[in-house]
């Protein structure tokens, strides 16, 4: 499978398509304005504890206060607490070197036992900003990188489930084990799998840069402050996703060109090369098909390749996608099961695709196609699944139940992906209304008196929507033959299919529109 990544630089930002086999399956926007964005880590100060909630809010500088539950504490909040005084009174060592954790705090206890009004806390965006809700925090540092995860004030070592070859897990805990720093904990990501001990170490030395660098904005700071900066989105893509099936990077800006080759040099050095200049004259969407593709996925209804399509429904509580088979199902045959179970997996891989291209979030509810025979059930549930594989969004998904429900949840971490497709209706202007059809010959007559006889046109041309030609030319004696008889003069009645109903023009001999103001 060969990847692109697009990346449009414009005014208000950076728009970014991730492309597998030239289809769209991702695609980011990234505002020039956005402070909040997930795995940025503040400085931030209790501003209130709700004992209910068993939560606090906390100031991290955002119009609404960001939400800090119990649970997103982590067990070695204390710690990290310590950690935090220290750094801002200048008493804190390199590293973690010689730092001695505090106890753990208890899974069932209260956030009262643990924070304190007007406290200093150091907290990392978990979720952004989602409509009315400020961000969500968790105190569970960790800084990604490449091919690890460095979680501090841990001793603790896990690798990605998805490395499922003993030998090979084996390997990477020795390594692990051999270059982790003290009082830190490593995950192991799934990219890690087959590197060698350079390569992981390089990894590590990059992240435990950047934990010195927030050690040092900590220094005498007062909350709410950004002490650390999650990368922007270009480069986090490339971080978690670029492997050798990425075999281009098309980019429109310079500036963000020479940016780009820079960060790969440093993540996988040699591969600068894929990375490309745009410079046509057409803009880099429309060069790609990229716009085209957003066109065509982000309605309301969405079509499939089998001539079926997908409703897509957002309500407050949960999405709700509706399959529909359009003419695919003939009579009842031996072979109609099967029919069914293919329209409903073409449709659940595209409805995997728009899950990814939307960033939807939360409660989503499918109805496919009922089929009667359990073992196709079981089978479409494994095709989501497969489908689903793809998706960096953790999610979880129910097998589908005999009415053809199938119920997925998909972790919700910044606003869903919004794009307008709909075009202004040229006949109402986007008000949903028109003029009564039957009102139109009225005003078409109105308006010949008025050109014909107080402005005294010797020929007019009259241009009208095929239907209303039609009906105007009908009969033995028409109702331009009527118009001819009463004005004495030449009327020509041509028919216009870009006009709408209740629209008409009326043209001189010189073929210039006359005024009907």
């Amino acid at each position: 499978m060969n990847k692109e990544l697009i990346v449009n630089a414009n005014a208000n930002g950076v728009e970014l398509a991730l492309l597998d086999d030239k289809k769209l399956v991702e695609f980011h926007h990234e505002h020039l304005d956005n402070q909040f964005n997930v795995g940025d880590i503040y400085l931030g100060k209790v501003s209130k504890l709700m004992p209910g909630l068993n939560a606090a809010f906390v100031d991290v500088g955002y119009d609404k206060e960001a939400f800090l539950h119990y649970t997103d504490l982590g067990p070695n909040v204390r710690s990290l607490m310590k950690f935090t005084n220290n750094c801002v009174n200048g008493s804190q060592g390199k590293m973690l070197t010689g730092f001695t954790p505090e106890a753990e705090i208890v899974k069932t206890g209260k956030v009262g036992q643990v924070l304190q009004n007007k406290q200093n806390i150091l907290v990392q965006i978990l979720k952004e900003p989602i409509s009315t809700k400020g961000p969500r925090l968790n105190c569970e540092i960790s800084l990604p990188g490449r091919f690890l995860v460095l979680t501090p004030f841990s001793n603790s070592i896990s690798i990605s489930k998805k490395l499922d070859d003993r030998t090979e897990r084996q390997r990477l805990m020795n390594i692990i084990e051999s270059i982790r720093p003290e009082n830190f904990g490593v995950i192991v990501r799934t990219a890690a799998e087959g590197k060698n001990t350079g390569e992981l170490h390089q990894d590590m030395l990059q992240m435990m840069a950047k934990w010195e660098l927030m050690q040092k904005e900590l220094h005498n700071a007062v909350p709410p402050k950004k002490v650390s900066s999650e990368l922007d989105k270009t480069s986090s893509i490339l971080r978690d996703l670029l492997n050798d099936s990425f075999n281009r990077i098309l980019v429109n800006d310079k500036v963000m060109l020479q940016d780009i080759k820079t960060y790969i040099s440093k993540i996988a050095p040699g591969r600068e090369n894929i990375v490309q200049l745009h410079t046509a004259a057409m803009s880099i969407f429309d060069a790609t098909g990229v716009t085209l593709q957003i066109k065509a996925a982000f309605g309301k209804q969405v079509s499939l390749s089998n001539g079926g399509s997908l409703i897509i429904e957002k309500t407050e509580a949960l999405h709700v996608i509706d399959v529909n088979s359009g003419h695919n199902i003939g009579s009842a045959s031996k072979d109609h099961d099967e029919q069914i179970l293919k329209i409903n997996s073409d449709a659940a891989k595209e409805i995997a695709r728009q899950l990814r291209l939307r960033d939807m979030g939360g409660i989503v509810i499918i109805d496919f196609i009922d089929m009667r025979n359990p073992k196709s059930r079981v089978a479409l549930y494994n095709v989501m699944k497969d489908a689903m594989s793809a998706d960096r969004a953790k999610h979880s998904i129910l097998p589908t139940s005999k009415f053809g429900i199938m119920q997925i949840t998909r972790q919700r971490v910044r606003p869903e992906i919004q794009i307008v497709t709909n075009e202004v209706c040229p006949t109402c202007n986007g008000t949903g209304k028109i003029g009564a059809s039957i009102l139109v010959i009225d005003d078409i007559e109105k308006a010949l008196h008025n050109v014909l006889v107080h402005h005294n046109h010797s020929k007019i041309t009259l241009h009208v929507h095929p239907f209303i030609e039609s009906y105007l030319k009908q009969g033995f004696v028409s109702k331009n033959w009527k118009w001819m008889l009463k004005y004495k003069k030449m009327i020509s009645i041509l028919a216009d299919a870009n006009l709408p109903l209740t629209s008409f023009k009326l043209m001189d001999k010189n073929k210039e529109e006359i005024s009907l103001g």
